[in-house]
């Protein structure tokens, strides 16, 4: 006897909605991630506030290569080789994650009122953009650890004039090897970066004087 053909395998299955038919194979349920929401805390009281910035600032989203420009979520098992946590990605790429968490930041922070992204067509007085050079979990003395890398840069735009430039590198040990567990180190290690940037930022200079 012989076996049908992959056209009439093909027309079984469109004539036939309740039977399984197909020659693909399953694929795993995949669970996407996005960072934890950021923890803020409110100032202690008698601190005083910094007067806003009337300077608008644009944040861009960062240049990552093409291991970290993705929704993998990253892990470096041992030495340099890469690889990512089966079954699980990021809402995002990496790169427009940090973006977003770095808008987050600078919009609960209120130093600086005028902020945009590179997804607005608007024109603002500086950018902040940079590298991401590092953004995964990494296993040191079998401990695994978040590292993330964000080598920053301040431009001013009508002169497209690098201001200031800084490397920015947190780690966060992770409190177990679960996925649950690395997605929350990085939501801790991503909000500490973020307030180191704002800090750093909004001391800039000319980022208090338009020029």
């Amino acid at each position: 006897m012989s076996l049908p053909s992959f056209r009439t395998l093909s027309a079984a299955c469109l004539l036939s909605l309740t039977t399984a038919c197909s020659i693909l194979p399953k694929s795993e349920p995949v669970a996407i991630y996005r960072l934890p929401a950021l923890a803020t805390g409110q100032p202690a009281a008698g601190t005083p506030v910094a007067p806003a910035s009337q300077r608008s600032l644009k944040i861009i989203t960062p240049y990552g290569g093409r291991a970290i420009d993705s929704e993998r979520i990253l892990v470096l098992p041992e030495g340099d080789l890469i690889q990512s946590y089966q079954g699980a990605r990021w809402s995002d790429p990496a790169p427009v994650l940090l973006r977003n968490r770095l808008l987050q930041a600078f919009s609960a922070d209120g130093r600086i009122r005028n902020l945009s992204t590179d997804d607005s067509n608007v024109a603002a007085d500086l950018e902040l953009g940079g590298d991401l050079v590092a953004f995964q979990t990494e296993y040191r003395n079998g401990v695994p650890v978040v590292i993330i890398q964000f080598n920053a840069r301040m431009v001013d735009t009508a002169s497209r004039r690098i201001l200031a430039v800084r490397s920015f590198n947190v780690s966060q040990p992770v409190a177990g090897t679960k996925i649950p567990e690395v997605v929350n180190a990085f939501g801790a290690a991503s909000g500490t970066l973020a307030a180191e940037i704002l800090d750093w930022v909004t001391g800039a200079p000319g980022m208090h004087a338009k020029s």
